[in-house]
């Protein structure tokens, strides 16, 4: 008897897998390229998207990852994957200065509270605008690192304490902090230990998760909460590839767009928590909040950069205005709606 129920069982369950198999097509592997080492949060995403797939299709679709640049590197991803040299890859619109140039205007140092929120905002605008410098791709997936902030040797508790100040920040950091009136150190993260150990640099301006991952709060003793510019990311598929899924499997892709987006947004907003919390309970971190008044000064100083971006993506015969207004618009909205949660 036993043996019959378990004669039942395998080919009841074998039933459903060839009819799932034949619902979606034979097996198909895609290929996704990322340039970050694997622990880091673009990758921890690109794995759970994988995860979320391959049981979606329910096995039908297998991906293949490669973190670390081990097959498109960041600054050739969107070619690579045009070309067909992996079917998926990640590409930051920073990396390529120019040529996204409606969607960098989320990238602008507006005080997005957290990677969720700005995740939100991002998705919505890139469906409403859907621009032509994603066209030649399939885009599936988008989000954004969470806000920078400065973490330092020193507390910087107002605009004085700012002044003459080095900080290690990546070329998207260098307007603000100028603007500020912080003297700017663009860098890559891998030189930046001995820079802080040699006093290179004081601190750092950057999202707080590095806190943790790469303990610099060792050094940087000092967290000022300042909400500048963020940097965003599209997960794109070679179009020819996408052309060539079954009708099911593009429904599950793009069924999970939005949701994967919001999970990466709320994935590593919780990191950076956990990552605040480690450093006060090992280092005694203190976070320093700025007072309404000085946030408020610190915003108005970095607003030149908005007002640039809007006059240069306008000539472009882009509908940049419209496209800043929306996104205050949603970022009021996402900030409302979040905070409530």
């Amino acid at each position: 008897m036993k043996a019959r129920s378990f004669l039942k069982g395998f080919f009841a369950i074998f039933t459903v897998l060839l009819a799932t198999s034949i619902s979606y097509g034979q097996s198909i592997t895609l290929t996704y390229a990322n340039f970050p080492p694997a622990s880091t949060f673009p990758c921890v995403q690109m794995e759970k998207w994988k995860t979320e797939v391959e049981l979606r299709t329910a096995g039908v679709i297998n991906v293949k990852t490669f973190p670390g640049s081990t097959l498109l590197g960041a600054k050739n991803m969107m070619d690579g994957v045009i070309d067909g040299v992996a079917d998926i890859g990640v590409v930051v619109f920073a990396y390529q200065p120019g040529r996204f140039p409606l969607l960098a205007g989320v990238d602008l140092p507006i005080g997005f509270s957290s990677s969720k929120v700005a995740n939100a905002v991002l998705y919505d605008l890139y469906m409403k605008y859907k621009p032509k410098s994603l066209s030649k791709v399939k885009v599936i997936a988008l989000f954004t690192a969470p806000p920078a902030n400065i973490m330092s040797k020193k507390p910087i508790r107002n605009l004085n304490d700012l002044r003459g100040y080095e900080l290690r920040c990546t070329g998207a950091g260098v307007k603000p902090l100028k603007l500020l009136g912080a003297v700017p150190v663009a860098m890559p993260m891998s030189e930046t230990p001995e820079a802080l150990q040699k006093g290179i640099v004081k601190g750092i301006f950057s999202s707080l998760d590095i806190l943790k991952d790469f303990n610099f709060a060792e050094s940087c003793r000092y967290v000022t909460i300042c909400n500048m510019q963020t940097t965003s990311f599209a997960v794109v598929m070679n179009k020819k590839k996408w052309d060539s899924l079954p009708e099911k499997v593009k429904k599950v892709i793009n069924d999970l767009s939005r949701e994967h987006s919001l999970w990466t947004g709320e994935y590593i907003d919780k990191h950076v928590i956990e990552s605040v919390s480690w450093a006060k309970a090992k280092y005694k971190e203190e976070i320093i909040n700025l007072d309404e008044k000085e946030y408020a000064l610190w915003h108005r100083k970095v607003e030149p950069i908005k007002d640039e971006w809007i006059k240069k993506t306008e000539a472009k015969g882009l509908p940049a205005k419209a496209f800043f207004e929306d996104l205050m618009k949603l970022k009021s909205k996402y900030e409302k709606e979040f905070s409530s949660k």
